[in-house]
């Protein structure tokens, strides 16, 4: 019949596919539901000690759906099948039939929603206003409930960010996880692990991610004719080398810095790790980013209006990294 049992930190209660014989109920310490995708592990939720885990199976039998991991050292009551299907045979037919009618449809709710993630696969799987939404939630998370931390960052617990994005937005935690990390691969953002499965997660640029999501979400949906055309990875890499140059002069009384060309081509590869031809920006004029060149007698110029072009290519930059890493 029930039986304690003790599970140490990061061992499996039971894996994804393992044939299963009981269910548990958690008594102490904590465990988190994976799902395994490549060489890595998706958390899809955390089981809290008075909680149920294993119960599907009585009714089916059928092999686990997910990976039951110990966050923390734990125990659980077990319960094992063969007991349980013996008290259940004294309960009443229509309580069974009620009980094995909304198992078949939490598996058959649970078997749609997975054909729906996996479908389309040429479909994009993180369209620009989905970032958008994602990064909306990161903000209005931290803005509402973060701690505020030092030099103007905020700082929040990974389950409330999950539990805000699965349960008010309904969205994807393994896609909202996946935000996170870009945004930390970018220095938005950083994690520390807790030691007991979640993360405490800093806001270290708050003022700059409010800032991208109302320039992208205006970006976005301008008539094609309104907008400025997007930057290309290698049109941005040019833009931060000239708003490098940019920064080392003083600007006129317009508020304009005047960049010697000449100078960015001769210097860029030392101070920048990039070559930058006079030539290559081109097309950032062409797309109105940048001004006309000027000639004189000193060489090759071009006015960057420092202020309006910064952000601009911390954005693109910002968009460009999100094609890359979110696919």
């Amino acid at each position: 019949m029930a039986e304690a049992k003790k599970v140490a930190k990061d061992t499996y209660l039971f894996r994804e596919g393992d044939a299963p014989d009981a269910m548990y109920i958690v008594k102490t310490g904590g465990f988190a539901v994976t799902k395994t995708k490549g060489n890595s592990e998706v958390v899809l939720a955390e089981i809290k000690p008075g909680a149920m885990v294993g119960e599907m199976a009585l009714f089916d039998n059928k092999p686990r759906s997910a990976n039951v991991k110990a966050n923390k050292d734990s125990e659980v009551i077990s319960l094992p099948y063969d007991s349980l299907t013996k008290q259940m045979e004294q309960l009443p037919v229509w309580v069974r039939a009620i009980m094995k009618t909304l198992n078949e449809n939490l598996r058959e709710a649970n078997k749609k929603i997975k054909i729906l993630e996996n479908s389309n696969p040429d479909e994009e799987r993180f369209p620009p206003h989905i970032i958008n939404k994602y990064i909306s939630i990161l903000n209005l998370v931290g803005h509402k409930y973060g701690k505020p931390e030092e030099n103007g960052t905020h700082s929040y617990s990974s389950v409330l960010l999950r539990n805000y994005t699965i349960q008010i937005f309904q969205e994807a935690t393994n896609k909202m996880q996946s935000v996170v990390n870009a945004l930390t691969d970018l220095g938005y953002l950083s994690q520390e692990d807790r030691g007991d499965g979640t993360q405490k997660i800093t806001n270290l640029k708050p003022a700059e991610l409010f800032g991208f999501v109302d320039w992208y979400n205006e970006w976005l949906f301008k008539q094609e004719k309104d907008r400025l055309p997007p930057m290309t990875e290698a049109e941005t890499r040019i833009l931060n080398g000239i708003l490098h140059f940019a920064k080392k002069v003083e600007p006129n009384n317009k508020g304009l810095y005047k960049v010697n060309l000449n100078d960015v081509q001769n210097d860029s590869m030392k101070e920048t790790g990039n070559l930058i031809r006079t030539e290559d920006v081109n097309s950032l004029i062409e797309k109105k980013y940048l001004t006309e060149k000027i000639m004189d007698e000193k060489g090759v110029y071009i006015m960057v209006e420092l202020p309006y072009v910064e952000p601009l290519a911390r954005n693109w930059d910002m968009v460009n990294t999100f094609k890359k890493k979110l696919r």
